[in-house]
């Protein structure tokens, strides 16, 4: 790994980093020099491996984010392990796996555990992990939204509604924050060439083709499509940008 990259000395944690967009996070930030803990309801530990074997200081640990408890043990063990907390980036969520449906087939179960993981996951990991970086007066917190909030995108409601929910919660939470120091702003990507995407056949075909048609850049988007902006919000060249949304779609959403 870099020892001269843009995110050399710092510490971040990546939700949802077992699999998909979030471990290409994970593998990004630290190849520009971070440490990273790869933060996942399920195993990321060969995700970390990979990382620590070419060079990189990796955590994998098990957490659920919408667990207060949990939620604050991965916040202690990151600062145990590496010694303090830069950046936190919110990408667990459920999306790849729900099945698209009218919103009146939407049960209020699943209605619950999309807002559960997708907003409250957001909001109890911000407050982990800000009392250390309130102690620095520095952090950078990176949500992921989805361009489905500035389309309006049918069949799926509850995780459009969830996505909105996270660009509000973003910009509220850095005029809360910005006193202290700490950053926030939101990545909101299109509809990406993700390992779960890819195998779930409803986002095959016509809805992938209408999508990449849409777009300025037509072609799909891949996991990598979203790192470099991602690096540029965790590192000081962003210092002063905050309360923001980043639209990475190739050019789908203008806004």
């Amino acid at each position: 790994m870099s020892d001269k990259g843009r995110l050399q000395g710092r510490v971040a944690i990546i939700t949802g980093a077992a699999q998909g967009i979030g471990a290409e996070y994970a593998r990004a930030l630290a190849l520009e020099g971070a440490a990273v803990v790869l933060a996942d309801v399920v195993d990321a530990s060969a995700v970390a491996d990979a990382i620590k074997q070419g060079g990189g200081r990796a955590l994998a640990l098990k957490v659920d984010v919408t667990s207060p408890e949990s939620t604050q043990r991965m916040a202690q063990a990151a600062v145990e392990a590496f010694g303090h907390i830069d950046v936190l980036v919110n990408n667990a969520g459920l999306f790849a796996n729900l099945a698209l449906k009218p919103f009146e087939q939407i049960d209020s179960a699943e209605w619950d555990r999309v807002m559960a993981v997708n907003v409250r996951g957001v909001f109890e990991c911000s407050k982990a992990v800000v009392p250390e970086m309130r102690r620095r007066q520095y952090g950078k917190i990176i949500n992921i939204a989805s361009g489905t909030v500035f389309k309006g995108s049918p069949m799926m409601l509850h995780y459009v509604s969830s996505k909105g929910a996270v660009v509000a919660l973003s910009r509220a939470l850095a005029r809360e924050l910005g006193d202290a120091g700490i950053r926030v702003n939101t990545l909101a990507p299109g509809l990406t060439a993700s390992d779960n995407v890819l195998s779930n056949p409803a986002w095959q075909g016509a809805i992938s083709a209408n999508n990449i048609a849409s777009r300025a850049i037509k072609r799909e988007a891949t996991p990598a499509d979203m790192s470099g902006t991602l690096i540029y919000l965790c590192s000081p060249e962003s210092d002063f940008v905050t309360g923001q949304v980043i639209v990475i779609d190739g050019g789908s959403v203008m806004h």
